[in-house]
């Protein structure tokens, strides 16, 4: 069983991966084959970028840094939610796929703007507006359900990918939270940041020395000029009502 599937391979399901994973949850993203941020012909207010970045190559580095942090992925559409048929009140969910195996774990993080009729057997309240419904959710994402949570758009968070991406990431540091995860701040400090005030490193965080942050400098920046040495040649994804030659 896996600790947390996260429906949507956008901008907030990709944080909140990141976050879990690191955390040392055992992380899957079901991923239904195109975040709506594809549709973006450049993404212009996102911090960090200048002058922007384009959509499709954010989206890349955000799948490729949640790799590196232990998610793995499954390209498919979720059907159908359930609770597990257990005497355990934490014995978790079903989450039944269009031709896959079904799929159990014990938390569920919903980020699949704009689908969420799968939820509808977990009665985790969704209000509709115009053609859409959104999950009625806490200040933290969790929904009326018990380890049920929502994430970005479909919690009622704006379009914004710098929104979507902190709201993810506060969603998944919920997930951490409320697991038996022992965590602290995922964070990365200098040799004797804890150590020096005869404090042990907090879980979740981890001291480095000044060669090891060069290293790691050098990585970070090899890994950024890779990606950013040809023109992407992918081109943004109409919207669907619009026609095409």
């Amino acid at each position: 069983m896996r600790d947390v599937c996260i429906i949507g391979g956008g901008v907030a399901g990709l944080a909140a991966s990141i976050f879990t994973a690191r955390a040392g949850m055992d992380t899957l993203v079901i991923d239904g084959g195109e975040s709506i941020l594809a549709r973006n012909a450049s993404l212009e207010n996102y911090p960090g970028f200048p002058d922007g970045v384009d959509a499709r190559r954010y989206l890349q580095l955000a799948r490729d840094q949640a790799r590196n942090a232990g998610v793995t992925f499954e390209l498919g559409l979720v059907t159908s939610a359930k609770l597990r048929e257990d005497t355990d009140p934490e014995a978790g969910f079903i989450l039944e796929t269009d031709g896959g195996e079904p799929i159990e774990a014990r938390r569920i993080v919903a980020a699949s703007w704009s689908d969420s009729e799968y939820l509808v057997p977990l009665d985790v309240g969704r209000t509709q507006r115009g053609s859409k419904h959104f999950v009625a959710v806490d200040d933290a994402g969790r929904t009326a359900v018990d380890g049920v949570y929502a994430a970005g758009r479909l919690a009622g968070e704006p379009h914004q990918s710098i929104v979507a991406a902190g709201h993810g990431s506060k969603v998944g540091l919920a997930v951490i939270h409320d697991s038996d995860v022992n965590f602290y701040h995922d964070w990365v400090v200098p040799a004797g940041y804890f150590t020096g005030r005869d404090r042990e490193v907090p879980p979740g965080c981890e001291e480095i020395d000044d060669e090891e942050r060069r290293a790691r400098d050098e990585r970070a920046r090899e890994t950024m000029l890779e990606a950013f040495a040809e023109p992407l040649d992918e081109q943004p994804t109409m919207h669907p009502s619009v026609e095409q030659d």
